[in-house]
């Protein structure tokens, strides 16, 4: 977890900053790595979605599988697929608990369910893939409290805004699902159509 790199690398092949670390690397070097990172080379169309859809699989830090099945859930909903495949994503408990500040990275996010620091409605719940719904309220384990990354996210210092589908009181280190988010709210850098032209050709 502490040496950056493969994050950096990933950042840089995919073309976004996929944690606050690999910001500066990425800054440095917005090109992929590997000798022929600067040449631009001719994209294909099917290289140009597959892209994007390891960028969206990387910003949510979920396996090809997982991606699929959301995917094939979003196209049985009826109305806009990649709206609702986002919306779907956006659900997960890792992710609701990065988006309310309560982690710094995706990756801390999963890291914290998995070793059950966090409750949903009071209950312990290790499944990262969990999906909330609305009303649902995430709050960090008392025994976990006094842990030093939650120390910060106690402080505010894990998030400098938090989307407005959630209601979050850092102090108490309580986050509330308030209603379904709309895809302008979610902050994850995807063209979700290319997704959907992959998946769908």
């Amino acid at each position: 977890m502490n040496n950056p790199r493969p994050k950096v690398r990933l950042s840089r092949a995919l073309g976004l900053p996929l944690t606050p670390k690999s910001v500066k690397y990425f800054e440095a070097r917005p090109y992929p790595p590997g000798v022929h990172g600067r040449a631009r080379k001719q994209e294909t169309d099917y290289k140009v979605r597959l892209r994007e859809k390891q960028r969206l699989r990387a910003q949510y830090n979920i396996r090809e599988a997982q991606l699929s099945n959301a995917f094939a859930k979003a196209a049985k909903a009826g109305g806009k697929t990649g709206e609702a495949l986002l919306v779907d994503l956006e659900r997960r408990l890792d992710a609701l608990v990065l988006r309310a500040g309560l982690a710094r990275t995706i990756y801390q996010a999963r890291q914290f369910v998995v070793h059950r620091h966090i409750l949903v409605n009071g209950r312990r719940v290790d499944r990262p893939s969990f999906r909330l719904r609305p009303g649902d309220v995430i709050t960090v384990a008392e025994r976990s409290r006094g842990m030093d990354a939650f120390q910060v996210a106690a402080a505010g210092g894990h998030t400098d805004s938090v989307p407005p589908y959630l209601d979050v009181r850092h102090d108490a280190l309580a986050a509330r699902l308030t209603r379904l988010p709309e895809r302008h709210e979610i902050p994850v850098i995807c063209d979700e159509q290319l997704v959907v032209e992959h998946y769908s050709r």
